[in-house]
C-alpha cells in the first residue's frame, strides 16, 4: 500500500492499567475500518488487552513506569500487524506474578502468528501479533 491510503495507528502512553482500554479500543477501530468483523475485532480487542496488560503488571519494577508503546498497521494483503513494546526489564520467569499464566497461550489461540523477542539493542520487550482480517 502506499502511504496515503495505509491504515496505521502508533500510540506511546504510560504503562498504567488505565490506559490500556484506550489502546485497545484504538486497535480495534483501526481493524474495523479495514474490514474486520465483529468476532475478529473482539479477538485482536483480548490479545492486545492481554498484551498491554502483561506491559503493566510485568515491565517495569514496583512503583516506576515506563512508556506502552503499541503500533499496528494494515499489511498489503489485509491482515493487521500489531507490536507491542515496552523499556521495561525484559521476559523472565515471575514467580511472584499474581497472574494465572494464560495469557501468551490465550494470546497465541488469537493470532495468526505471535512472537515474543527482546526489544531494540536488548532492552525491554516486544510482541509481535499478526491478525487475518477476513476469514
Amino acid at each position: 500500500m502506499n502511504g496515503s491510503s495505509e491504515l496505521m495507528l502508533a500510540r506511546s502512553v504510560p504503562a498504567t492499567a488505565d490506559n490500556v482500554a484506550a489502546l485497545r479500543h484504538a486497535i480495534t477501530r483501526l481493524a474495523k475500518q479495514a474490514g474486520a468483523g465483529e468476532r475478529v475485532q473482539g479477538d485482536i480487542a483480548l490479545a492486545v488487552g492481554e498484551a498491554c496488560g502483561n506491559v503493566v503488571m510485568h515491565a517495569y519494577p514496583p512503583g516506576e513506569t515506563g512508556p506502552l508503546i503499541l503500533e499496528g498497521r494494515v499489511l498489503e494483503d489485509g491482515d493487521l500487524e500489531v507490536v507491542i513494546s515496552d523499556l521495561g526489564r525484559g521476559v523472565a520467569p515471575r514467580p511472584d506474578s499474581a497472574g494465572l499464566g494464560l495469557g501468551l497461550p490465550l494470546m497465541s489461540t488469537l493470532t495468526q502468528a505471535l512472537r515474543i523477542t527482546d526489544g531494540d539493542h536488548g532492552v525491554g520487550t516486544q510482541v509481535q501479533m499478526l491478525f487475518a482480517l477476513r476469514p
